[in-house]
């Protein structure tokens, strides 16, 4: 069987290969969109170096899980102010990169609104103008640096909207593991569980192929293997780059298959119970694991690569993973019922990520 595999991103990746952005930006006229804490730590000023003159502006007051309320102001400012930029230089966690994504998508009227109404079509749509992206990711675990994904939230509609646009790949991922040395625990664990689950997801799903499977088995091992050795060394450089390099592995398996349950379900749970997304779409991973095995023989296999034989214990082995680095696995520990955890599972087995999980055929429950 023919497979293929595309992934148009340009990596750069190593300690040290921020400072390789002057070259990737080629005095292109600039916009920073940046996470809010940058400044403080200095990585504002140092961005201001590197990108020099053709700096136009700096966005910064980013919101975790960005939503319409805030991006529709700074989405109209931008393209009012800032018609003339030719790249959008992203430097942050999922957040960042994902409202970067939301700007470079122009409409002919510069209204975000116009913009909303084309994404709830469901609809592919070509943009009236766009922007290069260039995606230095801050955290190990979002891969939206090697994707042309980004999630846009309504939450007083109770909403989560796709963008996702042959244009918004980005032209260029920036990955150094020093930006990462600083971050906290609950960040660190979260953005790790959030590789992790983009790994297990893309193998047990019916877009899987041998490429995306390559990454996503080097991408889960060296999570599993890497983040306990981590929460005991949070600076240590090399562990840092290991993660850094699983979670890159990570989303280039998951750039061609997409998400499947877990992240289905981590949709309600963000949007109704508040919980960050590393731990909204991995916490049912067990779960899910257990739904998933015995439903193809060639997952199964790919699978055993991971958590070994018998493969009928990896539910198990991977709740104690979750267990040892601080994640429960029950869904009423996020206070939920369980009358609507059953209901959750259900709607998202049959929402557009849900139809990509494999154990669909025999259902989820």
């Amino acid at each position: 069987m023919a497979h293929r595999y595309h992934n148009p991103v340009a990596i750069h990746f190593g300690a040290g290969s921020l400072e390789e952005l002057p070259a990737i930006l080629a005095r292109r006229r600039t916009v920073l969109v940046v996470f809010p804490e940058a400044r403080a730590l200095g990585l504002v000023d140092r961005l201001e170096r590197i990108v020099g003159a053709a700096l136009l502006g700096i966005e910064e007051r980013i919101e975790p899980n960005p939503d319409v309320s805030g991006l529709a102001p700074m989405y109209e400012r931008f393209w009012r102010e800032h018609d003339a930029c030719e790249v959008i230089l992203a430097v942050g966690g999922g957040s960042a990169i994902d409202t970067a994504k939301a700007l470079m998508v122009g409409t002919a009227s510069g209204r975000f609104d116009e913009l909303l109404a084309l994404l709830a079509t469901g609809k592919p749509f070509a943009p009236h103008r766009v922007t290069s992206l260039i995606a230095v990711p801050t955290t190990a675990g979002t891969g939206s640096e090697v994707t042309p994904w980004a999630t846009i939230w309504d939450r007083a509609a109770g909403k989560k909207h796709s963008l996702h646009l042959p244009q918004t790949w980005p032209e260029a991922a920036v990955v150094d593991p020093q930006l990462m040395l600083t971050l906290p625990r609950a960040v660190t664990v979260q953005s790790a569980l959030d590789a992790l689950s983009h790994a297990l997801e893309s193998i047990w799903n019916v877009n899987a192929n041998p490429i995306s499977d390559t990454f996503a088995t080097a991408a889960a091992q060296e999570v599993m293997a890497t983040l306990p050795l981590l929460l005991e060394a949070m600076s240590d450089p090399e562990l840092r780059a290991r993660m850094a390099l699983a979670a890159l592995k990570a989303g280039l398996a998951f750039s061609n298959t997409k998400t499947a349950l877990a992240h289905s379900i981590s949709y309600e749970m963000t949007l109704r119970y508040g919980l960050p997304h590393g731990l909204a779409c991995s916490f049912t991973l067990p779960m899910v694991l257990g739904l998933a095995l015995g439903a193809d023989a060639g997952r199964d296999h790919v699978l055993s690569q991971i958590f070994g034989s018998p493969l009928a214990a990896a539910p198990a082995r991977l709740a104690a993973f979750l267990g040892k680095v601080g994640v429960s696995e029950s869904f009423a520990a996020y206070g939920v019922t369980r009358e609507d955890e059953d209901r959750i599972v259900s709607e998202a087995a049959g929402g557009v990520r849900g139809k990509n999980f494999i154990g669909m055929t025999g259902g989820v429950r």
